[in-house]
């Protein structure tokens, strides 16, 4: 029996809890917070590595088949009352099942995208439901991996871990404070890349033959790609729109861009 933690000021649960709320604190201690059976259980599948799962009685009862996956790759269990696994939860509904998760060992290096893949780009996404989407899609549509540019909110968000599904722990992610020169690397070793405008002097991205390896880049939710960024890029896309919205939300055009993107190598039509 795993023992047992009643009181919210035990400091493993107040690390696990700070892990929850706090970027900077994730980015220092190389951990992150997962939340729901469900998400665990993905965790452990995908080979992350599990260093903490705490789940209450309750839980233990419910989704004992999930717990039997999770608990043989982590390091240590702890079994938590109802009102400690609140202080760990950041839903309204928590299921009682929670895991301490190591980050990948850095992000990968831009060095490592292969040229034969196409990649997504996102500058400055703040809204991390919108990532989160971005990420399950572009893992759900084969692409390569993902370049977080600028200030994108953080990967290992809790919201961001829910909207993406696991594909957190899956598709490989490149961080880069400064996109422009990310993108001009990115040209020099071959890459196509496209910024993604609402502007109708662009070329349409269902034009696009995409023969090439290519990195199409999104921008920020509320003003798009930074002037730098786009004069980085090699080309620009638009999505033509027949109705009378001036944009899209930005998961959606991402979604769209993608699947223009993939579709050939997908055997779309």
């Amino acid at each position: 029996m795993p023992d047992l933690i009643t009181s919210r000021q035990n400091e493993i649960i107040k690390h696990a809890a700070r892990l929850s709320s706090a970027a900077g604190f994730r980015r220092e201690q190389g951990l992150f917070l997962v939340e729901g059976a469900r998400l665990c259980r993905d965790a452990a599948q995908s080979g992350v590595g599990i260093r903490t799962l705490f789940y209450t009685a309750q839980a233990g009862e419910k989704y004992a088949d999930y717990l039997g996956e999770i608990q043989p790759a982590a390091e240590e269990t702890y079994l938590v009352e109802p009102h400690v696994a609140a202080l760990l939860s950041d839903t309204k509904s928590p299921q009682g099942v929670f895991c301490v998760c190591r980050m990948r060992a850095g992000a990968e290096e831009l060095e490592a995208m292969e040229p034969g893949l196409h990649y997504l780009g996102l500058e400055n996404i703040q809204d991390p439901a919108n990532l989160g989407a971005v990420l399950r899609t572009a893992e759900a549509l084969g692409v390569g991996g993902v370049l977080l540019g600028g200030s994108c909110c953080d990967v290992y968000s809790p919201k961001v871990l829910r909207a993406s599904m696991g594909a957190v722990f899956r598709l490989p992610f490149y961080v880069r404070a400064e996109l422009a020169s990310a993108i001009g690397f990115l040209n020099s070793r071959g890459f196509v890349t496209l910024a993604a405008v609402p502007d109708s002097s662009a070329q349409k991205v269902t034009e696009v033959g995409f023969r090439k390896p290519t990195v199409l880049f999104v921008g920020n939710e509320g003003n798009g790609l930074t002037a730098a960024a786009i004069a980085a890029c090699s080309g620009s896309v638009t999505i033509p729109m027949l109705g009378r919205a001036e944009s899209l939300n930005a998961s959606a055009s991402a979604a769209i861009l993608m699947w223009e993107m993939m579709r050939e190598k997908s055997g779309g039509v």
